[in-house]
């Protein structure tokens, strides 16, 4: 089975319903309150495990008890916690207040996640280098995700970015991509600019040195741009409860396909369903679904 390794952040998140959603000085009464394990990059490691991937995750968090129950969840979805650094600061919160129609705003409090550093992972460069596949988000230090780039490119690896939350990129990091995974905000984010069409920045991107470009585009589906082609997908007709994890599930359910070496469509088609079952449910982990639901949900 090839191997995928997972570098990023660890979050418990903290979640409120509001209608609506308070203005500047106002206070509302929210509902349904809950404690629920998040984290890009865990949610990623996450989804990957529970599609049966063997799945290492590189990561920071506290000697708190958040830090305790993120491990034990991320141990239950079968993802390898033994690269988990345990530092003296918090561990990542995530403040998420959702809204009737399944939308959500976020304020991160990073926490140990921000001791996500080249230093911790410099010992683990190994795990790097001998793993098939590596995902990144950008929850963690920017040049800690370079770092990681640099050495999975150098080694072979294969290196899938989803540019969350998003920045302008650099010329290094870009050119060690194969597979880019943003929503059409972040792909303007990661340019730097908004002017152009899709097959113009594509083509940017590709001269930068990424491989695929896989733009994301909620529930009309996903785009396939690659240098002679693209194809668009569309998206299964869900109900949206809950759109936390969302993009982190299809990042991990696509990396899962490309350990299978299905062809693009099929990699993303598969992620595509992966991502509208978890709109479906409440929160970030709890709403990620195992490979026999989407195996499931593909035979209706």
């Amino acid at each position: 089975m090839k191997k995928i390794v997972v570098l990023g952040s660890m979050n418990m998140d903290l979640t409120i319903l509001a209608t609506p959603f308070p203005e500047k000085g106002e206070t509302v009464t929210g509902s349904g309150y809950a404690q629920i394990p998040g984290g890009k990059g865990a949610n990623q490691a996450v989804a990957a495990g529970r599609m049966g991937s063997d799945i290492s995750f590189i990561s920071a968090c506290g000697n708190d008890e958040f830090g305790d129950t993120l491990i034990k969840e991320l141990k239950k979805s079968k993802v390898d916690t033994g690269s988990i650094q345990r530092t003296n600061l918090h561990t990542g919160i995530a403040l998420i207040v959702r809204e009737s129609d399944g939308d959500n705003r976020i304020i991160l409090a990073e926490g140990s996640n921000g001791q996500i550093l080249p230093s911790i992972v410099e010992p683990l460069s190994s795990i790097i280098s001998d793993a098939d596949f590596l995902l990144l988000q950008l929850e963690i230090p920017i040049e800690t995700v370079e770092y990681a780039a640099d050495l999975a490119k150098k080694s072979g690896t294969t290196v899938i970015l989803d540019p969350a939350p998003a920045v302008k990129l650099s010329d290094n990091l870009l050119s060690n991509i194969d597979y880019l995974l943003p929503n059409e905000h972040e792909l303007d984010l990661v340019l730097g600019n908004t002017e152009g069409t899709l097959r113009e920045k594509a083509d940017y991107l590709f001269k930068k040195g990424v491989g695929t470009l896989i733009l994301t585009e909620g529930s009309k589906g996903v785009t396939i741009v690659e240098k002679d082609s693209e194809i668009t997908l569309t998206a299964p007709k869900m109900k949206a409860i809950d759109t936390t994890a969302a993009g982190d599930t299809f990042a991990g359910a696509f990396t899962y396909g490309l350990t299978k070496d299905w062809n693009m469509k099929k990699t993303a088609k598969f992620a595509v369903k992966a991502a509208s079952l978890s709109v479906t449910k409440i929160g970030a982990q709890s709403s990620i679904p195992w490979l026999k639901d989407v195996e499931a949900k593909e035979s209706r």
